[in-house]
Order: structure tokens, then C-alpha cells, then sequence
């Protein structure tokens, strides 16, 4: 006598057959139901089991694939919160191109929100790139404040302080930090930092939801050397106490720890912002800054990271 099919196994059948139909056979739901004589609900419902039960693997064929993967293996890896990796176009010397549209979207994702925020903003070529690309918006319930100084040594405004750039495309409150990038002394930074109007501008930075900051590397092209913040002498000063990277004027060590005494006494930037409480994502990418990189997330400097697909596969070793 012939055995009478299982139900659940009947089934299961008909969620292979409907996977099959739908991710295979490019059908639509409606064919389905069709083809197998049910509704369009039921065949809804089938092709979700199909998935549920591991029936369809699904492969993507195509090159932001290899992105999603690099992503969530280096937020799995790290513990990021936020990781989004950009295709490396091999033909290309830019070291923002890519990363600076991704982080441009992100911001204005963070912009468009209901809900009042508050941005914390650092500073650096990447940003810059990045804040050029907004749209004009109206964002008057929101708040955005600077990290870092706006004076360059000479007494001129730094060249890629993005806060007045900001200013001008979105309607929102800009708190710019009227102070020098790094001060004159220890003494010198102390006096600027304890001035009334500063004190509520450091206040807001601490209590920023969001944060985007670039990471500078510590070498011959070094932003604050080249920028003229810091001298040669103290550049290689820094290099020699196992300085890789820095994060709006705030220089650490291949672990991730900030270098003791030296420009970090004279440093008139806010804190970076909690990681436990808000979100601090870093725009980075190139062969230069992976020592920066990794120790940025390796220690949680930073709790989210935009790059590219080559400088991902750096940080996960190969």
C-alpha cells in the first residue's frame, strides 16, 4: 500500500517549489500562485518559507557583494556599530573619492531625522569632500558643533575646518570652536579651554548622537605637519614615542592609547565623543592610515568606519 505523504513535508515541497519559481525562475508572486493553483497570500507565505528553512541560498553576482561581506565581517571582527565599505577603484590616487559621497548620504540620513540631534563634526580633506556634497537643507531643530579650533597658526581660518562649510548648506545652530587647532602651551590651552563662551560649546560636542571625524596619519604627509600645526622636530618627536594616527588633533599610539605630554597638552579640541552612548563614525582610506585605522578600532576610538574595499581587506589581514 502506498505511504500517504507527510503534511509537512508536502509542505515543504511546495516552498521549494515556490523558491525555486520566484529566485530562480525570476516568476512574481502572482505567477506563482498561479502555477501552483493557490493564492497569491499562500504563495507569498511559501516563498518566505523557503527562505526560513535554509531551501534558497542566494548568491549575489555583483561587485558591492564583496563590499557587504568586507562590511559585516569587520563590524563582526571589531564590534562596530556602523561599517560601510565603497569599491576601490584601482585606477585611482584619491584618497576620499568614494568614502566622501558614502559619508555625505550618511549625514544626510542623520539630517533628514524627526527627532532633534545633535552632530559633532571633526575636520580634514575627507570630510571636507564630504560636507561639499550635501544638498541645500532646511535643518533648524538640529545642532551641529565643531570638535576642533578654526584658527590656523597663522592666525588665518583653517583651510579644512568643515563647520562654516556646513553652515552654508544646511539650516541648522553651527557652533564653530573660535580657538586655535593647538595651542602655544599647556598653560596657553587651559586659559583658552576655561573662556565662558567655549564651556558650552565643549558641553554640546559631549553630548553629540552622532559624530564624523577623518584620521590623519603621523608621517611625511602628515595633515597637521603639512598644515603647519605641529613642526618637523615635533612630528618626528611624536613618530619616535609610537605616534600613527590622529583624530582632530588628538595623537595615539599603534594601540590605540594617547601619546603622554608632548602636542597632546597643547590639543584645544574637544573629546571625541562617547562610544558607548553615541555613535562616532571615522572616514578613512589608503595604505597610509591603516596603522591609524586599525588602532582607532581596535581600542574603539571610533565606533563606525567608512573605506574602501582595499583598505577593508588590509584591516581583516589579507
Amino acid at each position: 500500500m502506498a505511504t500517504r505523504p507527510d503534511a509537512g513535508s508536502t509542505r515543504l515541497d511546495d516552498a521549494a517549489r515556490a523558491g525555486w519559481l520566484y529566485y530562480v525562475a525570476g516568476n512574481t508572486q502572482d505567477q506563482i500562485a498561479a502555477k501552483l493553483g493557490v493564492s497569491r497570500q499562500s504563495a507569498q507565505r511559501l516563498v518566505s518559507l523557503a527562505m526560513s528553512e535554509g531551501l534558497i541560498r542566494v548568491r549575489l553576482d555583483h561587485p558591492i557583494a564583496n563590499c557587504l561581506e568586507l562590511a559585516d565581517r569587520l563590524r563582526s571582527r571589531f564590534a562596530l556599530d556602523l561599517v560601510e565599505i565603497v569599491p576601490t577603484d584601482p585606477g585611482s590616487i584619491s584618497t576620499t573619492i568614494g568614502i566622501a559621497e558614502a559619508a555625505a548620504a550618511q549625514i544626510e540620513r542623520w539630517l533628514r531625522s524627526e527627532t532633534p540631534i545633535v552632530m559633532a563634526i571633526g575636520t580634514g580633506r575627507t570630510l571636507k569632500a564630504a560636507i561639499e556634497q550635501l544638498p541645500a537643507m532646511e535643518c533648524a531643530k538640529h545642532k551641529v558643533v565643531s570638535l576642533t579650533g578654526n584658527i590656523a597658526p597663522d592666525g588665518s581660518a583653517a583651510v579644512y575646518n568643515v563647520i562654516f562649510t556646513m553652515a552654508d548648506r544646511i539650516n541648522a545652530r553651527s557652533f564653530p570652536m573660535p580657538l586655535p587647532v593647538i595651542a602655544s602651551s599647556p598653560e596657553e590651552r587651559r586659559m583658552l579651554l576655561s573662556q565662558p563662551m567655549i564651556q558650552p560649546t565643549l558641553e554640546l560636542a559631549g553630548q553629540a548622537d552622532v559624530t564624523f571625524v577623518g584620521i590623519g596619519e603621523l608621517g611625511p604627509r602628515a595633515p597637521l605637519f603639512l598644515d603647519g600645526f605641529i613642526t618637523e622636530a615635533e612630528m618626528k618627536a611624536l613618530q619616535k614615542a609610537g605616534a600613527v594616527g590622529e583624530i582632530v588633533g588628538w595623537v595615539f599610539d599603534r594601540d590605540g592609547k594617547l601619546i603622554d605630554g608632548m602636542t597632546n597638552d597643547r590639543v584645544a579640541s574637544a573629546q571625541i565623543p562617547s562610544r558607548e552612548k553615541s555613535l562616532v563614525v571615522a572616514l578613512a582610506m589608503g595604505e597610509r592610515k591603516l596603522p591609524g585605522i586599525l588602532a582607532a578600532i581596535t581600542r574603539r576610538l571610533v565606533n563606525g568606519l567608512i573605506t574602501d574595499e582595499k583598505t577593508a581587506e588590509a584591516l581583516l589581514g589579507g
